[in-house]
């Protein structure tokens, strides 16, 4: 498939540290792996005591409103039937429709989009935007398949899926693994479903398509440019500038790759990036458009001859001010975090950061822009899509970043003012925003019936 986003799949970590060991000749006993909605739901219960939220409001959000899993079958280019598993996780809907994005990942499976749905709900309440939050995906490489083949699955999927989306129920947009192409055939094959005097009026089922087919101008590099916008934001803060600062990037799939060419436009030396199949270095700076043209040509980081090469852990260990995960969940486990040297870290990434690494992070001084601030740039710009498309109107460039960049910075302002106010992280300050809008929309509607 074509474009598809190439992110760095490391080890599945677990978040305890590399130097455990056991006496004499006994085997070092099996770790638990993390579950990543229960790390969802502790993060947001820290949030949830710090403000005294009502349990029974902690009760309606620690499960989602609904788990969609469907079975469905697709036709091979060899002629053979193959069947596939897919999600969509609706976990809140109290703000507005449900919102989030689709992933096509080998590792996608019900916790994994559980955790992620959840965020969602967060993310759309900590910027101020009527969306719920969703997730879902398939579990699937969609590297090993043909154009053809992956049309077919988004198509069958789509069907499979049925009315449990909607341009006023559920809207998916793009994630690992998928893009626009993604989302113009989900569109075409729902508005196809609909009778035909409603389907000039589904374009909204989806963000995140080709400007072509409704898309929004900007949305591809939005989660990007938002990651920048709070890197603005924070060197506001710091009195810093972007071009005094150096960068280590992990992921270069759409959001890694347009934040590293956004951040070496606006001055940041980018001196080490990691993809799925290598990490490359330069002490000097790397040439961010000689690696991009790279990887568009050859699919990965493999074999550029332009840089060094080190191995993937020595990524995080590279000293750096700004260190950027945009890859996948817990990246950033303890026995990284311990040999990590920089100032910031942004959270392009949902959940890159294990708890244990972020608490030992935060007590060597390193600051950490939550995941649901950090990259909510594509569900604020997929909001003007979906707007654009209710009003057949579509707005200039400009426009949407003007509107991006006050939204994410008052969410920033709102989130250190809270932190302050708190004394609280600014993950836990985050949430409590968030928690602050859910609350008072609960208090305002009440339980039904």
């Amino acid at each position: 498939m074509k474009d598809i986003d190439m992110i760095q799949d490391l080890p599945s970590v677990t978040g305890h540290s590399d130097s455990d060991s056991t006496a004499g000749n006994k085997k070092k006993p099996k770790q638990k792996p993390i579950k990543l909605f229960e790390a969802a739901l502790a993060q947001i219960q820290k949030a949830a005591s710090l403000i005294e939220l009502d349990p029974e409001y902690m009760a309606i959000l620690s499960q989602p409103q609904n788990e969609v899993i469907v079975n469905f079958p697709v036709r091979m280019d060899s002629g053979h039937l193959q069947m596939f598993t897919g999600y969509r996780i609706q976990h809140n809907n109290i703000l507005g429709p449900y919102k989030g994005g689709l992933r096509f990942h080998p590792a996608v499976d019900l916790d994994e989009v559980k955790a992620l749905a959840a965020w969602m709900t967060f993310k759309s309440a900590l910027v101020g935007i009527p969306f719920g939050g969703a997730k879902g995906g398939v579990t699937i490489d969609p590297n090993k398949y043909s154009e053809a083949e992956i049309c077919r699955i988004v198509r069958r999927f789509t069907h499979a899926l049925s009315y449990n989306i909607g341009p006023e129920h559920d809207i998916p947009a793009p994630d690992v693994g998928t893009n626009s192409q993604t989302m113009d055939w989900i569109m075409d094959t729902y508005a196809n479903t609909n009778s035909p005097s409603a389907r000039q009026a589904v374009k909204g089922v989806v963000t995140g398509k080709s400007v072509e087919c409704g898309g929004s101008i900007s949305r591809e590099a939005a989660t990007g440019q938002g990651v920048l916008y709070c890197l603005r934001h924070w060197c506001g803060q710091n009195e810093v500038t972007l071009d005094s600062l150096s960068v280590g990037v992990q992921g270069l799939g759409n959001v890694g790759g347009h934040f590293m060419r956004l951040a070496c436009e606006a001055g940041c030396k980018i001196r080490v990036v990691g993809d799925h199949h290598a990490t490359i270095k330069n002490a000097e700076g790397l040439d961010v458009a000689d690696v991009l043209a790279w990887v568009k040509e050859n699919g990965s980081l493999k074999d550029y001859p332009g840089a060094e090469h080190i191995d993937s852990d020595a990524l995080f260990a590279e000293p750096v001010d700004v260190f950027v995960p945009a890859a996948l969940e817990n990246q950033i486990n303890l026995s990284r975090a311990k040999t990590m040297q920089c100032q910031l870290i942004i959270e392009a990434a949902n959940g890159p950061t294990t708890s244990e690494a972020e608490q030992l992070l935060l007590d060597r001084g390193v600051e950490i822009v939550p995941d649901i601030l950090a990259n909510s740039g594509g569900v604020i710009v997929s909001y003007f899509e979906w707007l654009q498309n209710k009003s057949a109107h579509y707005w200039a460039a400009d426009d949407i970043q003007h509107e991006l960049r006050s939204l994410i910075w008052g969410a920033y302002d709102q989130v250190i003012s809270c932190r302050e106010r708190l004394h609280s992280t600014t993950r836990e300050a985050a949430y409590a925003v968030a928690l602050y809008r859910l609350r008072e929309v609960y208090d305002r509607r009440g339980i039904f019936p």
